[in-house]
């Protein structure tokens, strides 16, 4: 079964029988369900959803599916076509739309798409609104318009550019700095929406681009998430060109990665760390990522006398956190930058001008910039159990072993000791404990999850 229902949205692979997949059926049942929430809730006469997509192949039957199914509701649609998710979240304000859909399913390979639903503030739904809107599709509760109210298309695209604008006007962002650092850089936009919007982002600050995969044709060249081992075409490329580094995105350009110019991996989990670390340096304040991030931004917020916390994995949960304590940036271990403000959205264009931003104030490579950080590494496992072993009960017993140490349970349990941590998530669909570790070096993180494991083997008794 290939059809994953969440708070979040829904997603699914294209084809195969109703209910199981991401059928046609399934779309306009997810669509019609959004827009019965959003008229149930906001009391207007005409309500306005923006929707945008990735370059998948199958992003114009589903977009096309969504926008009829919303104006079948009586509900106006501003259209961005091709677009990324960041510039959909930064759309829906500007538009004073009551909220917004964008159609990827992200890092997941091309036979993938999903609805990712947005309020009227252009951020993700809370997990509240999200239960509401998978009880009206259980209950298929819609009510269509008449022939006389039925909604109207407004095709706007231009937002890619009015998006990078945004970005450019950014008070931290130094355009000239950037420029004057004359820096070379390949792009692999992995064949979607990123290898338009990165690329025009990057020469408006003056910056030689070499692209690689920019077709936004959604025939992904490899596996579109970006981790080392698909990446050795960049990395390749980088070292080839004599390039300064190496940028790569995720289909909707929430996620982001550098390469180094000696071909390495920068590190997902430092795309926050240099970020962070420059918005600090400009702009003191706290910061917020979630349990399994890096303790990489906690050092740095540290340095910088600010105060940094870990919230619940997920977006939702990052930006609650960050309004909570006021936090000036914040975001998660996979790439994704929040920078409220720019807009409460994990956003690789802002990302991008910070860091060359920072890096040119620098004058250092991107190698050296990486090494002037903490050291950590992570190790991510997981362990299978049957269907009849108890997961909350073996959760509990851990906490329990391990009472004496820095302990958090808000999302599973986390054990902070004095120089790793270890970090136990349940599957909520699967008896499954993901299990992931820090330490200062990868052999530590290994051996730390290896012991994790086997303890929870012991109190499941396999």
């Amino acid at each position: 079964m290939t059809l994953i229902k969440s708070i979040s949205g829904i997603r699914g692979t294209i084809g195969g029988r109703v209910g199981d997949n991401l059928t046609p059926v399934d779309a306009v049942k997810f669509a019609s369900a959004y827009g019965t929430f959003l008229k149930n809730n906001i009391q207007k006469e005409k309500l306005t959803v923006v929707i945008g997509r990735d370059a998948r192949i199958s992003g114009p039957m589903i977009h096309n599916l969504v926008v009829n199914t919303l104006i079948g509701l009586g509900i106006n649609v501003i259209d961005l076509g091709l677009s990324t998710t960041p510039t959909v979240e930064i759309a829906v304000p500007l538009e004073n739309a009551d909220g917004g859909i964008i159609l990827t399913a992200s890092h997941n390979p091309k036979q993938w798409n999903a609805l990712k639903l947005l309020n009227a503030k252009g951020e993700f739904l809370s997990g509240a609104d999200g239960a509401k809107i998978l009880e009206i599709a259980e209950a298929e509760d819609f009510d269509f318009s008449d022939v006389d109210n039925l909604g109207e298309i407004t095709v706007n695209d231009a937002y890619m550019d009015i998006h990078i604008d945004e970005v450019l006007n950014l008070p931290l962002v130094d355009i000239q700095a950037v420029k004057d650092a004359k820096f070379k850089v390949v792009v692999d936009g992995v064949n979607s929406s990123g290898g338009i919007i990165i690329p025009k982002l990057l020469e408006q600050m003056g910056v030689e681009v070499v692209k690689l995969y920019c077709e936004p044709n959604g025939h992904f060249p490899h596996n579109p998430e970006p981790l080392k081992e698909h990446l050795t075409d960049i990395s390749e490329l980088v070292v080839k060109e004599n390039a300064h580094l190496g940028i790569v995105v995720d289909p909707d350009v929430d996620r982001l990665a550098f390469i180094s110019e000696d071909g390495e991996m920068f590190g997902e989990e430092y795309t926050l760390v240099a970020c962070a670390d420059y918005v600090l340096s400009k702009t003191p304040g706290n910061t917020v990522s979630n349990m399994s991030s890096s303790r990489a931004l906690r050092d740095v917020t540290k340095a910088h006398d600010g105060n940094y916390e870990a919230s619940a994995v997920g977006e939702v949960n990052v930006v609650e956190l960050m309004k909570k304590n006021n936090a000036i940036i914040g975001g998660e271990g996979n790439g994704g930058i929040i920078y409220p403000e720019s807009h409460y959205g994990r956003d690789s264009l802002v990302g991008v001008a910070l860091f060359l931003t920072h890096l040119a104030n620098k004058k250092m490579s991107v190698s050296a910039l990486r090494a002037s950080y903490p050291e950590y590494y992570m190790s991510k496992n997981k362990i299978e159990l049957t269907p009849q072993i108890d997961v909350d009960a073996i959760l509990v017993a851990m906490t329990d072993k391990y009472k004496n140490e820095d302990i958090s349970t808000i999302d599973g349990v986390k054990i902070d000791f004095a120089t790793e941590w270890v970090h136990l998530r349940k599957s909520n669909t699967e008896p499954i404990i993901r299990i992931y570790t820090e330490a200062h070096s990868q052999e530590k993180a290994d051996v730390l999850a290896l012991r994790i494991i086997d303890e929870i083997k012991a109190i499941a008794g396999i």
